[in-house]
């Protein structure tokens, strides 16, 4: 068996783009970065002055929750699947063999942000990201 490259992965990556990477649409569509406010702000993330390791990036993880979400999988399943698909991890900025979050890291974030009211929020503004525009229409303009 011949080693990776990595100049095979990112030929690999490019393939998958010209394919239609679904994820790819998704990450055109939605500014997930809007998102990254409310999410440190219902994390209560310091500012790592008690040290230990950093956490996942939020944005990052609200992906992964999403991206389970719409498969139906739980927290293990996930755990695995980041770690098996390389479109999953490009979309969530994960690096091929960097630390990837396990089945409890994505437990604790989504409790905690359950726990704060911030899940639904945010759920709710990215369901509002899909929404067509609505054509505002005055009382007195006939159609």
């Amino acid at each position: 068996m011949e080693a990776w490259s990595l100049f095979g992965l990112s030929e690999h990556l490019e393939r998958l783009s010209k394919t239609g990477d679904p994820l790819e649409v998704l990450e055109a569509t939605v500014d997930f970065e809007h998102f990254r406010g409310w999410l440190v702000e219902g994390l209560g993330y310091g500012d790592g002055a008690r040290g230990g390791r950093p956490p996942f990036d939020p944005v990052s993880m609200f992906k992964a929750l999403i991206l389970q979400a719409q498969q139906n999988l739980s927290d293990a399943r996930m755990e695995f699947m980041i770690r098996d698909r390389l479109s999953w991890m490009r979309f969530l900025r994960f690096d091929l063999g960097g630390p990837t979050p396990d089945e409890n890291t994505i437990r604790l974030f989504r409790n905690k942000l359950t726990e704060t009211g911030t899940l639904k929020r945010v759920m709710k503004a990215f369901d509002w990201q899909f929404e067509p525009p609505r054509v505002c229409r005055r009382p007195f303009e006939l159609s």
